[in-house]
C-alpha cells in the first residue's frame, strides 16, 4: 500500500509526487491521460517571475460592456453556462476591488518570486536545459497609449518589488522581432521569467525523474474517494487503492471528486485553445509576444509557432467554439508572418479558478490525510514545482518555506 497516492499528472500533482518522492515517501501517482497530457501541455510555456499580479476582474463599466456584449477576442461567454457562474463571479468582481486586490498581490508575490528557482532545481535534476530559454517575454503593443499605460503599471507596481523589465519604443521592438508585418508602438520585455519550448515535454521530463527516484505511475480514470478507518479509499477503473493520504490535484476535474465529502469550493473553469502555425519562408518568431490589446499570445515551440487565446467561459461538456481562435488568428496574421496551421483541429483546455485568484494548497479541513492542490488558474505551470514543494514539506510535517495561510481550503469553507 503506497503511503501518499497523488490524483492528477498535471504539472501540479507531478511535482508534488516528486517532492515527496525526494522526502522518502513511498507514492503513486494517478490519472487518467499520461503525465502533462491535459492541461499542462496546452499553456503558452512561460514560468512567470513577473506574474504577482492576477488578472482581475473587470471593474470599469468601459470593460464590463465589452466583454458581456463579446467585443473582445480575449473573453467569450456561453450563455448557458451564466448562472452556474453567477456566484463565484460576484466574488471574483468584490476581490477585484482596488484595495483587496492590493493585499492578494501582496500574498501571492512570495510564491511567483520563487517560481524560476523551483522549477530550475528540477530541470536540472530531470535533465530538460534543451527546453529552457531564458531571456524572458514580451507586451507588445499596437497603440502608443496602450504602451505608455503599461510602462507606468510596471515602474509604480513592479519595479519596487524587484521584477525586471525594458522598454522598448518601435524600434526597439523591430529590433527584437524583425520580421514584424508592420510597425508597432512599442513593448514591454519582462527579462526574469524562463520560457519552455513544449510545455508538455517538460511535465514529462519531471515525471520521468519521480519514476527514476522510485515513484509509480498508474494510468485510470477515477471514479470516487472515500475515507476507509484512518486512510483514504481510491475508487479507479482498474480498482481501487487504499493510502493514508491523499493528494487531489485534478485541476478543474477537482471539485467534482470531493464533494461528496461536503467540500463544495467555488472553482469555476477558464477555456483556451491553441493552435500551432508554420512561418513564411525566411521568417521566424523570435520571442513569447502577447498581444496585449486583442488578447492572444504567440509563442515560438517546437511544435510551430504556438497561438494561444484568452478565456472562455463554457459549460465542461460544451462543444468547442472557433470564435477565439479564429479571430485572434486573423489578427496574428496581421503582424505576423504565419503560415499553414499545424493541427488538425485546435486543442481545448479548462484551466481551475478560484474567485479571489489564489490556489488552494493545503489540508482538506475536517479530513485528515486529505490534501488539496488546485485552482491555480493561469499559472498553474508557473507554480507547478512551488505547490510540490509546499505541499511535500506539509505532508511531511515539516515547517513550510512560505507561509500557507493564504492558500488554504479553509478560508472557502
Amino acid at each position: 500500500m503506497p503511503e501518499v497516492i497523488v490524483l492528477g499528472a498535471g504539472i501540479i500533482g507531478v511535482s508534488t509526487a516528486l517532492h515527496l518522492r525526494r522526502r522518502g515517501h513511498d507514492v503513486l501517482l494517478i490519472d487518467r491521460k499520461a503525465p502533462g497530457q491535459e492541461t499542462s501541455y496546452g499553456n503558452a510555456g512561460i514560468i512567470q517571475a513577473e506574474g504577482i499580479r492576477p488578472r482581475a476582474f473587470p471593474r470599469t463599466i468601459a470593460d464590463l460592456w465589452s466583454t458581456a456584449i463579446g467585443a473582445r477576442l480575449d473573453t467569450r461567454y456561453e450563455v448557458g453556462a451564466l448562472p452556474g457562474l453567477a456566484d463565484p463571479f460576484v466574488r471574483y468582481w468584490r476581490n477585484s476591488a482596488p484595495d483587496r486586490y492590493e493585499q492578494i498581490v501582496r500574498e501571492y508575490t512570495p510564491l511567483i518570486r520563487r517560481a524560476v528557482a523551483d522549477h530550475a532545481e528540477l530541470i536540472a535534476e530531470a535533465g530538460a536545459q534543451k527546453l529552457i530559454r531564458k531571456d524572458g517575454w514580451m507586451l507588445i503593443f499596437r497603440s502608443e497609449a496602450a504602451r505608455d499605460r503599461a510602462f507606468r503599471l510596471a515602474d509604480e507596481k513592479y519595479a519596487p518589488v524587484g521584477v525586471g523589465y525594458r522598454k522598448l519604443d518601435a524600434a526597439g521592438l523591430a529590433r527584437a522581432e524583425p520580421d514584424l508585418r508592420q510597425s508597432l508602438a512599442g513593448a514591454l520585455h519582462w527579462t526574469d521569467p524562463w520560457t519552455v519550448t513544449d510545455p508538455g515535454g517538460l511535465v514529462s521530463a519531471y515525471a520521468a525523474l519521480f519514476e527514476r527516484l522510485g515513484g509509480r505511475i498508474e494510468t485510470s480514470e477515477i471514479t470516487g474517494l472515500e475515507r476507509q478507518g484512518t486512510g483514504w479509499r481510491i475508487r479507479h477503473e482498474g480498482g481501487e487503492k487504499t493510502a493514508a493520504h491523499v493528494v487531489v490535484a485534478l485541476g478543474p476535474w477537482s471539485g467534482r471528486l470531493i464533494a461528496p465529502l461536503g467540500l463544495r469550493l467555488p472553482l469555476f473553469a477558464k477555456r483556451g485553445y491553441h493552435m500551432h502555425y508554420g512561418m513564411e519562408p525566411g521568417t521566424a518568431l523570435r520571442n513569447w509576444l502577447l498581444d496585449i490589446e486583442v488578447g492572444y499570445l504567440i509563442s515560438p515551440m517546437q511544435r510551430g509557432a504556438r497561438l494561444t487565446t484568452g478565456a472562455e467561459f463554457a459549460r465542461p461538456d460544451a462543444p468547442p467554439h472557433p470564435k477565439q481562435i479564429d479571430g485572434t488568428e486573423a489578427m496574428a496574421r496581421s503582424i505576423l508572418p504565419l503560415a499553414e496551421r499545424r493541427d488538425p483541429v485546435p486543442w481545448l483546455g479548462t484551466r481551475p479558478c478560484t474567485p479571489d485568484m489564489k490556489p488552494i494548497i493545503g489540508p482538506a479541513p475536517s479530513q485528515k490525510g486529505l490534501w488539496l492542490a488546485f485552482g491555480h488558474a493561469h499559472h498553474g505551470f508557473t507554480l507547478g514545482p512551488t505547490t510540490g514543494k509546499l505541499l511535500a514539506e506539509a505532508i511531511s510535517g515539516e515547517k513550510t518555506s512560505e507561509d500557507l495561510t493564504a492558500f488554504l481550503p479553509d478560508r472557502f469553507l
